[in-house]
């Protein structure tokens, strides 16, 4: 059982780094509106921070957040978990979705080129909500734990001072 005060409880993901929110963020909103769904790490934090060396980076984000972020198989790529949910009927040249017998009328090539549909800009509202939402609560929590950490500091001295007393008289 975790006590309250206990300082072992894993620190949220969104108090792991310094920006971390802001970068949740703008992972959700490049995840959410790229024609392209899924990506390897590299070309996530080309398409979200211009720049492909930062990939751990994005990686690390990915796995850390698995409300939002998911990786594949052999996780070399991320997508963003309600994207998935969509069939992969969108055609990224056309900017439209396919209808089932067009898309079954695609060679192996053009299949290539069809994703799943970007999301709406009210979806991802509610996404980067959330993911606010979920980085005050963790704030909250951090600030609750220093409560009990100093209570428990609190008893712990009155506790010495009790036996110390105990013990000189």
């Amino acid at each position: 059982m975790q006590l309250p005060w206990s300082n072992s409880a894993p620190p949220s993901p969104y108090l792991a780094e310094p920006g971390r929110l802001g970068d949740v963020i703008a992972a959700i909103q490049a995840m959410a509106t790229y024609k392209f769904y899924k990506l390897t790490h590299e070309d996530w934090a080309d398409r979200i921070a211009a720049d492909k060396t930062q990939g751990d980076k994005w990686k690390r984000l990915f796995e850390q957040h698995p409300e939002f972020f998911r990786l594949d198989s052999a996780r070399e790529k991320a997508s963003l978990v309600w994207r998935r949910q969509f069939p992969k009927r969108f055609d990224v040249d056309a900017m439209r979705v396919l209808s089932n017998e067009e898309y079954e009328a695609l060679t192996g090539d053009q299949k290539l080129r069809i994703s799943r549909v970007p999301l709406a800009a009210s979806d991802i509202k509610t996404l980067v909500d959330t993911a606010v939402n979920l980085h005050s609560r963790a704030l909250e929590h951090q600030k609750d734990r220093r409560w009990w950490v100093a209570l428990a500091g609190a008893v712990g001295g009155l506790i010495g001072s009790i036996v110390g007393a105990l013990i000189k008289g």
